[in-house]
């Protein structure tokens, strides 16, 4: 579904990027892990059009993208949720479901087009605090509220970046398990991570990215098994 060669990005004339490959399948979750600065959110912002200084090949659904806008991008099939959710604040939750509503497109992931009903079923807490401001809820509802808002834009591939920051134990597993549950649905998801025993338990495939470049593309499995790439790269 997403196909990614070449990639250098910039910030200024600070090359942040060097010749990233990378691919995720239909129905895939691949994370990509690394750590703080390591280039995770420079890539994901790359392959969404929102960082503009970029170069190399991006294939979505077979279709070069790298010269696209974001809103383009966003309206060929891509929902984004950046790190600090940014939802609306003043508006309820239903209203922000409703702000990121948009009607199935032909090829999205999944045979049932998400609705209101569709998300409380994956994030119960969103039912309960429908009507409450959103920024009245905690972070990890907020958080769940963001994922939930790109969902009802029909993305047939999510990009998640860095999901389980910030957050309690108890509310990582929480958005662990809902994360499951949308795999189950064959929603298509990217997300970046630095927490490592979180991304194995979710993930199909991994890639670890360091000061801008690929070092290591694997299974889930085979990076459980690899402790010397795991303590060279991710210090765990």
């Amino acid at each position: 579904m997403l196909t990614v060669s070449g990639l250098d990005a910039f910030y200024g004339s600070s090359h942040v990027l060097f010749g990233i490959d990378l691919g995720v399948g239909a129905g895939e979750v691949v994370v990509l892990l690394g750590r703080n600065g390591a280039g995770k959110t420079t890539t994901l912002k790359s392959v969404m059009g929102v960082l503009d200084s970029r170069s190399g090949s991006i294939r979505f659904k077979g279709a070069e993208i790298g010269a696209l806008e974001s809103d383009e991008i966003c309206r060929r099939g891509m929902g984004y949720v950046p790190e600090d959710c940014r939802v609306f604040r003043g508006l309820s939750v239903l209203e922000n479901l409703e702000a990121g509503r948009r009607a199935p497109r032909h090829g999205a992931a999944g045979a049932e087009a998400w609705d209101e009903e569709r998300i409380f079923q994956l994030f119960p807490d969103l039912r309960t605090f429908q009507s409450r401001r959103a920024d009245s809820l905690s972070g990890g509802q907020q958080r769940m509220l963001a994922i939930a808002r790109t969902l009802m834009g029909n993305p047939s591939l999510l990009l998640l970046d860095e999901p389980s920051e910030g957050l309690a134990p108890l509310v990582v597993q929480d958005i662990l398990e809902q994360l499951r549950k949308l795999k189950q649905t064959g929603v298509t998801i990217l997300l970046s991570e630095q927490n490592l025993k979180f991304s194995l338990q979710l993930a199909d495939r991994v890639y670890i990215i360091e000061k801008g470049t690929i070092k290591y593309e694997g299974t889930a499995q085979s990076l459980a098994d690899d402790r010397a790439t795991r303590e060279a790269y991710l210090m765990v």
